[in-house]
């Protein structure tokens, strides 16, 4: 725990997953003198307060950034533009604004031309949650070895940029700074891609004739049971990343479109070579996404498995 808080008081936007967690954590370490939160829903402001783990929830967004030193908005991408322009008259001079969009090139552009000149504006994305939303989700070591990508505008000031830099990795992330743009093109297919694609199997099985959702969910193996995880996740924050990303994503969804119909042909051929050297060279990939930490290889992926009843 910081024996002086980074940021004498933080405000924040929006209280789901990230913006819970980030409350959690920041309260761990110390990282801040005061925490003030709000939210659009007055059940999750209610909620908030009954948690106990914010010092302040005020109704306003306004009223939250007043005299704040930190500002994360934790809200889908298409409200950002909207809320910056909401908040911009009561922002403190030389505070930091930021956020924890899955996009920035959209961010910046919303977000920007609102704010003062007085104040830092650098757009976030902590590449870190799973698939359950609201105030009750969060955890405090959900960043813990995950990576935040840092956006800063160019001209940005790089004091302000390493605070909140400092700030992510007190709460355990590994911090990256990126440009907006090509930040947006790697989340494209290391994230938005697998997430639509995710939805269009799950939506696929649920309109097949010939097999019943019943028989869809009592026989679901390990690849669908987890493509249903990933398909659970936020329906207005993924559409949101759609609408704003979708340069990038119809990039993404061309190369994948090609590299399926390579598959495609490799089955209807018989073609096992083919098909071997594909998933051979696609198993390298988890292997490396395992030496470098970003997962475990515990058996089943982790999952806790009851012991067999003994025979009566």
């Amino acid at each position: 725990m910081n024996a002086v808080p980074l940021f004498p008081r933080v405000a924040l936007i929006g209280f789901g997953l990230i913006g819970g967690s980030i409350a959690r954590g920041t309260r761990a370490q110390g990282l801040a003198g005061e925490i003030v939160a709000t939210a659009r829903s007055a059940a999750t402001r209610a909620r908030v307060k009954e948690l106990g783990i914010v010092d302040r929830v005020v109704e306003s967004n306004a009223e939250a950034v007043k005299d704040a030193d930190l500002v994360i908005l934790s809200i889908p991408v298409g409200a950002c533009g909207p809320v910056a322009q909401e908040i911009a008259p009561y922002l403190k001079p030389g505070a930091i604004v930021s956020d924890v969009g899955s996009v920035k090139g959209a961010v910046v552009r919303d977000m920007a031309p609102h704010l003062p000149d007085n104040v830092h504006f650098i757009p976030a994305h902590p590449v870190a949650g799973t698939e359950n939303s609201g105030p009750d989700s969060g955890f405090a070591e959900l960043f813990t070895n995950r990576w935040c990508i840092l956006t800063p505008p160019e001209g940005a000031d790089p004091a302000a940029v390493e605070r909140l830099g400092e700030f992510w990795s007190t709460l355990g992330a590994n911090v990256e700074v990126m440009k907006p743009d090509h930040h947006d093109l790697v989340l494209a297919v290391t994230s938005h891609l697998p997430h639509l694609i995710a939805y269009t199997i799950v939506s696929t099985a649920d309109e097949l004739e010939d097999v019943t959702r019943s028989e869809v969910l009592k026989f679901s193996a390990g690849g669908f049971r987890d493509f249903t995880r990933i398909a659970a996740s936020d329906p207005t924050m993924w559409r949101d990343v759609f609408l704003n990303n979708k340069d990038a994503v119809l990039e993404m969804l061309g190369e994948f479109q090609e590299d399926l119909s390579k598959l495609t042909r490799a089955i209807r051929r018989g073609d096992g070579d083919a098909l071997f050297d594909h998933f051979t060279r696609t198993r390298a990939i988890r292997r490396g996404i395992l030496d470098i930490g970003q997962d475990e290889a515990k058996a089943d992926f982790g999952r806790t498995h009851a012991g067999l009843k003994k025979k009566q």
